[in-house]
């Protein structure tokens, strides 16, 4: 009999607050769905830190001939045989080094044509313009720094560069945007718990006769609370079935159906990946309303 009074009580809140828990459940679906697109975002950046790190190399370019002329690390002139042989058996002998490369000119060249073959300066460049190097591969890509001390401005070395760093630039700009996702989240977050707080406070504004009768029977004061706390949950619930239905949906349309046809270059986040977060989204989604009714109902409760 309890259990149908409350279930009553909660259809008829429901009824009369019709508009305001719509707003509630909007918001909470964009704010949850804003929560969990970060929280993958997260994940797609560690995942693409951790594939792309993986395969970036450490460049050490030798001088030519050209650079004795041109640039200020090779002033010495080009690299001699002995130098080079010299920087590859350093390089081997260095702990954190797992492999190491040497690219000829005519193989620099070779591949600057077949990368870069609408460039109009392919067809101007000659082979001997091209630098030999060590393409270094590390077996913790963090400890580049390592190289770039031991080798920067040595004789025959005009430059010693970090493939990681042109990734920075992009992982950066990631962040960036996962920032920003998280603050408009917060402010989602905020204006949905404002209008939940203004939901409850009508809706036991518009039943304090019903409250005050079932106060005077002795009813206690959880069972009052409980078809208004539960009113907000449900709202809730359903929101966060809205923001789940978004993550699922752009997971399968952008992601799978666009951005991973377009953008082959890039490992994607799994489905596994989504699945771990939408429980979170359901959690958060029924306790975030439900104790934010709670603590709204102790004020106007006091009969």
């Amino acid at each position: 009999m309890r259990a149908q009074f409350v279930a009553s009580e909660i259809s008829v809140g429901l009824r009369r607050n019709l508009t305001m828990t719509f707003a509630v459940i909007v918001s909470v679906a964009l704010s949850l769905a804003l929560a969990g697109g970060s929280l993958l975002a997260r994940e797609q950046v560690s995942t693409m830190k951790g594939y792309w790190y993986d395969k970036v190399q450490v460049s050490v370019y030798l001088c030519n001939e050209n650079d004795a002329d041109s640039d200020p690390n090779c002033a010495k002139g080009a690299v001699t045989a002995q130098q080079k042989d010299q920087i590859r058996t350093e390089l081997q002998k260095l702990r954190v080094v797992d492999k190491v490369y040497h690219e000829s000119a005519d193989e620099a060249y070779k591949h600057y044509k077949e990368q870069f073959k609408d460039s109009p300066l392919a067809d101007s460049l000659t082979p001997d313009q091209m630098q030999e190097s060590y393409r270094v591969k590390l077996k913790d890509p963090t400890k580049y720094r390592v190289l770039q001390t031991a080798f920067s401005g040595r004789p025959g070395v005009q430059e010693v560069q970090d493939q990681r760093n042109l990734l920075e630039n992009l992982f950066n700009l990631l962040n960036g945007m996962n920032i920003a996702a998280l603050f408009v989240m917060g402010l989602m977050l905020v204006v949905a718990l404002l209008l939940i707080v203004n939901t409850v406070r009508v809706s036991a504004f518009s039943r304090r006769r019903e409250t005050g009768i079932m106060r005077l029977v002795g009813a206690s004061s959880f069972y009052i609370q409980m078809p208004f706390i539960l009113e907000a949950a449900i709202a809730g619930l359903i929101g966060a079935g809205f923001a789940c239905v978004l993550l699922l949906g752009g997971k399968f349309f952008l992601i799978d159906s666009w951005l991973a046809e377009k953008i082959a270059l890039i490992n994607f986040i799994g489905w596994d990946a989504v699945f771990k977060v939408l429980p979170l989204l359901v959690a958060v989604g029924i306790l975030m309303p439900a104790v934010a009714a709670f603590f709204t109902l102790r004020k106007y409760l006091k009969v």
